[in-house]
């Protein structure tokens, strides 16, 4: 009785299989699948949650003002000589590899280097990789609290005269949904295909 009762059970599991295969859906869909991602996930996470700040045009910012589209935050400054024109530079490939979807792609580069990194500066340094791209620059106390607030470290280090010195910072890049939550944490030297792959992942879940 057993052995009949349980082939009963089996051809009507392949029953309901059949049926969810001819109405094209997959029994699997009924539980709803996390994406994965090539960075850090650090969904959940309770730090970084915003930032208000000046950017190059004089205008105050916030993260809600990029809402729909994913945001890539980095902490750099202008005369970095390798890892900032290096960062930029590949962000400005992911948003053309991004194609159509490139405009939902928007970059935030928040300078640590105040005293120096002006708003003709910080101009000309972002159109030199996209227009689009947006600068802040944050007053040394709003820099303070900012960097404290998504655990970025920087320090200045002096240069043989005191206009020559240089910025010691960290170089990884916080990534939020359209909906401006924290998602993801990309090392440096991720590769802009990782990071493509990720930014349409967030799209992707975020349409869904």
């Amino acid at each position: 009785m057993h052995k009949r009762n349980a082939l009963k059970l089996i051809a009507g599991g392949a029953g309901w299989a059949g049926a969810a295969s001819l109405f094209g859906f997959s029994l699997a869909g009924c539980s709803e699948s996390k994406p994965t991602f090539n960075a850090v996930d650090l969904t959940g996470a309770e730090y970084a949650r915003d930032f208000k700040l000046t950017d190059m045009n004089g205008q105050v910012r916030t993260l809600g003002d990029f809402k729909g589209k994913v945001v890539v935050v980095f902490f750099g400054y202008a005369q970095c000589p390798d890892v900032c024109p290096t960062t930029m530079t590949e962000m400005a490939q992911v948003k053309q590899k991004l194609g159509k979807d490139g405009d939902k792609l928007q970059v935030v580069f928040i300078t640590v280097d105040p005293e120096r990194d002006t708003p003709e500066i910080m101009k000309a340094y972002m159109g030199a990789f996209d227009p689009a791209f947006v600068a802040l620059i944050p007053t040394p106390e709003q820099l303070a609290a900012v960097a404290k607030d998504f655990k970025v470290y920087y320090k200045k280090v002096d240069g043989k005269t005191p206009t020559s010195y240089s910025m010691d910072h960290s170089a990884a890049q916080y990534i939020y949904d359209p909906q401006g939550r924290l998602r993801l944490y990309a090392r440096y030297g991720a590769g802009v295909d990782p990071m493509v792959a990720d930014i349409k992942a967030l799209l992707a879940s975020s349409a869904a």
